[in-house]
Order: C-alpha cells, then sequence, then structure tokens
C-alpha cells in the first residue's frame, strides 16, 4: 500500500510539474497548426501520411497523459471539472470519424481548447464568464423583452410599407438586432424607413441608445465584476496560503528554540553536577 502511494506520489510530481505542463501546451499548439495544415488539399496530397501519423502519435500522447493523472489521482481525477473537461476532448478525439461518422473528424479541433484548462490564466477567464451566467441571463432576459416590444411597434408602424423588414415579430425582431449590431443601420434601413415615415427615428434613435449602448455595457460590467471577483478570491486563496506557511513556520522555530532551550538546561545541569 505504501509503495502504491509512493509511486502515484512520483506520478503526480510528474504531470504537475512545469516541464511536462509546457510540454503539453506546446504540443497541442502544434497540432492546432498541423490540424489547420490538413485543410489544405495540397499539403495533403504532398504530406498527407505525415499529417496523419503526427496526429495519431499526438492523439497517443494525449492519451498517456489522461492515464497518467488517473493513476496519479484515482477518483479524485473525477472531482475536477477541468480534468473532465480534459477527458472528454480527448474521448471526442478517439471516436472513429468513419461513415456517417465522418463529420466528427471537424470535431478534432477541439483539442485546442485544452489549452484553457491548461494555463491558469485563461481558466480565470473562462470561471469568471461562467460566474457571471446568472447575470448575464438576467441581462439577456431583459433585452429579449426589449426586442419583442420593439418588434412589436415596429411591426405595427412599419409593417406594411417594409414587410421585408417590419412584416412580422420575427422579421422585425431581425431587423432590431441588426440595427443593434450597427450594421448598415442607417443608409440600409433608418434612412429608407425615414423617407416614408420621417419621425421614426423617434423610435429608431432611442432604441439603438438603449439596447447598443446601455444593455451591451451592462454585460461587459458584469463580466468585469465577476473577473475583479475571481481576481480577489486568488489574492485572498494565495494571502492565506502566505499566512498559513508563516504561522507553520513559526510554529516549527518556536519548537526548535523551545527543543534548544531544554538541552542547554541538560547540559547545565550535568555541568553543575560534575563540579558539584
Amino acid at each position: 500500500m505504501h509503495q502504491t502511494s509512493n509511486f502515484r506520489g512520483r506520478v503526480a510530481h510528474i504531470v504537475e510539474s512545469g516541464l511536462f505542463q509546457n510540454f503539453i501546451i506546446g504540443l497541442i499548439i502544434f497540432n492546432a497548426i498541423t490540424l489547420g495544415m490538413e485543410t489544405s488539399d495540397k499539403l495533403m496530397q504532398d504530406y498527407g501520411s505525415v499529417l496523419t501519423t503526427i496526429d495519431t502519435i499526438v492523439i497517443s500522447v494525449f492519451v498517456v497523459e489522461i492515464l497518467l493523472k488517473l493513476i496519479a489521482y484515482g477518483l479524485g481525477f473525477f472531482r475536477s471539472a477541468w480534468n473532465i473537461f480534459d477527458l472528454s476532448i480527448v474521448t471526442i478525439a478517439l471516436i472513429p470519424a468513419s461513415g456517417p461518422l465522418t463529420v466528427l473528424r471537424s470535431l478534432r479541433i477541439l483539442r485546442v481548447l485544452r489549452l484553457i484548462s491548461m494555463m491558469p490564466q485563461l481558466r480565470m477567464v473562462v470561471e469568471a464568464l461562467l460566474r457571471a451566467i446568472p447575470g448575464i441571463t438576467a441581462i439577456a432576459g431583459l433585452m429579449l423583452l426589449l426586442f419583442y416590444i420593439g418588434s412589436v411597434m415596429a411591426t405595427g408602424l412599419y409593417g406594411d410599407r417594409f414587410p421585408e423588414w417590419f412584416g412580422s415579430i420575427a422579421a422585425s425582431m431581425y431587423t432590431l438586432f441588426q440595427i443593434m449590431t450597427l450594421e448598415s443601420w442607417s443608409m440600409g434601413i433608418v434612412r429608407p424607413v425615414m423617407e416614408s415615415y420621417p419621425s421614426a427615428w423617434l423610435f429608431f434613435i432611442p432604441f439603438i441608445l438603449i439596447a447598443t449602448f446601455t444593455m451591451l455595457n451592462l454585460f461587459i460590467a458584469i463580466i468585469i465584476d465577476a473577473m475583479q471577483s475571481m481576481h480577489e478570491k486568488i489574492q485572498q486563496e494565495e494571502q492565506t496560503h502566505i499566512e498559513g506557511a508563516l504561522h507553520e513556520e513559526h510554529q516549527q522555530l518556536g519548537s526548535e528554540i523551545r527543543a534548544l532551550r531544554k538541552e542547554i538546561g541538560l547540559l547545565r545541569e550535568s555541568l553543575q553536577g560534575k563540579t558539584s
């Protein structure tokens, strides 16, 4: 049992080492380049066998990495969402992409997403985005309500003259979405509408101000707040870790001083006994 624990500890030390982590990151980037090269018919014609061999070697290394982590962490491997994410990506890559599953070949590029789990900075960004989901959902619901109200109004106001843009609720929502993105909104949509309805700017300008500038900035604010909270949490954890290490070091130093005092006391008693 003790030997097994030592073996798992050595394997964990290997997979957690900076050298091993950097090797995997480099391999992921290299694999992303080779997968991009496979989209070129000329390169596949000239180097297809080489690229296929490289792809096989890379996925084999990823499988070995997952197996090493399973050996090192045991069932604890599945307690980490990032480990499950890596396992899912590698599993997708192992599915035979032939026959009706040929479409899965395009999913091999998902291996590049493993950079997220390998790099702490990217993990922090993704975790912040996940933390921001409740707030983003609330803002998205508010925007949907705004779009629905705007679509009903636009359909009633401009649907008769411009049915291709505002002939139905769905068409109006799509047109308003285009306006929100500021894609050809003025010359392409609003100005033609204003030729028939001069006061149409009273509808479109407030809509743009609310949907484009206010609501989208709320999205950004929520994400920034989540990232700031994550950063503060990481700093607090680091501070707690440093304080714990200092406290442990202080306790160890105190124990050494007490032991030294005890040895000095015993030595003094021994000298006094010899003198007497």
